[in-house]
């Protein structure tokens, strides 16, 4: 026995990954819907083997669905998740209008699983941002061993991060630097893309930082420890799918970047890939369409008292949205409802 599923804003890219991975894990499913707005109201998407026909957001009754995978705006989400709520549809949100709220989970099945069971005070679960969710994979094993005090951390963030707009815009871009009459200016993005890095996601704040920058802090002390500082550098890059973060740590405890390595190999969904020769590390280009977390180039930092430093790559649409999402709802059957 399966659940019924929706996934709500199936023709953007995170929900199409979404649809992708439910197949590919082999989810167990007995209904499926493919939730759009009116504008995308017919369009056909794939699952697996067979092919949806999206039906209206506006106008779908959640009655009798176990659980909606959302992957629309906090607008919408904002509108429909109460909605499906209410309905006692189980609701697993990858906006970001929930992530802070005390009554909804955040989750990352590798990291903080037990927080599964806080959806019951307002049937939500909350996903998170896609810079956070890759590094929070990496930080847990070595924080349980070592216990961090201080995380710094650059971001190195792919275009589609900003949707299918913005892998358009690097396209386009790309093409106008070398076509005469083909130049694009910017629209998603502040600055030329194309060639270029911006270190500007999201809006500015009043301390100077962006609010990129603040979900990182806010969501790893909310999954991981309250305790742990945190300062970040969110960067967009010409990259089409996969994001980057060089990290910095700063232990209570010395942690040998030997240890750390086989910490990191043994932990849930980590690949390390750690030769000190050429290549021998991981880019976006190799973690795009891949499920893993990958971390490379461990080291000591001798600048400071038990520091370590690695890099951590990852597919956004995947594990920073999608994949974490699809995880998300198999720990909901297998812990909580338990109807397959």
């Amino acid at each position: 026995m399966g659940y019924n599923v929706v996934v709500v804003g199936a023709t953007g890219n995170v929900g199409r990954e979404m649809l992708n991975i439910l197949a590919e894990r082999a989810f167990p499913v007995d209904k499926i819907a493919a939730l759009a707005s009116r504008k995308s109201l017919g369009t056909e998407v794939s699952f697996g083997e067979k092919t949806l026909t999206t039906e209206d957001l506006d106008t779908f009754d959640f009655t009798g669905w176990d659980m909606a995978l959302f992957a629309v705006g906090s607008t919408a989400t904002k509108q429909y998740a109460p909605k499906a709520a209410a309905a006692g549809c189980v609701v697993i949100d990858n906006s970001s209008l929930y992530r802070y709220d005390p009554d909804v989970p955040l989750i990352v099945p590798e990291v903080n699983a037990d927080a599964i069971h806080g959806y019951t005070k307002k049937n939500i679960i909350a996903n998170p941002n896609c810079s956070t969710a890759q590094m929070v994979v990496a930080l847990k094993p070595l924080h349980d061993r070592a216990k961090i005090k201080r995380v710094v951390v650059s971001t190195y963030q792919s275009v589609s991060g900003a949707g299918k707009g913005g892998m358009d815009e690097l396209w386009d871009q790309t093409k106008g630097v070398y076509v005469p009459g083909q130049e694009k200016e910017p629209k998603q993005f502040t600055k030329q893309i194309a060639f270029n890095v911006i270190p500007h996601i999201d809006v500015f704040m009043e301390d100077g930082s962006t609010k990129e920058e603040w979900k990182m802090v806010a969501e790893t002390k909310k999954i991981v420890d309250p305790s742990i500082k945190v300062t970040a550098t969110c960067v967009r890059v010409p990259v089409f799918v996969g994001h980057s973060e060089a990290i910095n740590l700063e232990f209570e405890d010395f942690l040998d970047e030997d240890e750390a390595r086989d910490i990191l190999r043994e932990a849930p969904g980590i690949m390390v890939i750690d030769k000190r020769e050429d290549g021998g590390y991981v880019t976006p280009v190799e973690a795009a369409g891949d499920f893993a977390t990958f971390i490379s180039r461990i080291r000591q930092d001798s600048t400071i008292e038990n520091g370590l430093n690695l890099w951590c790559v990852s597919d956004n649409l995947r594990k920073g949205a999608a994949l974490n999402a699809v995880q998300i709802a198999e720990l909901l059957g297998n812990k909580v409802l338990q109807k397959a």
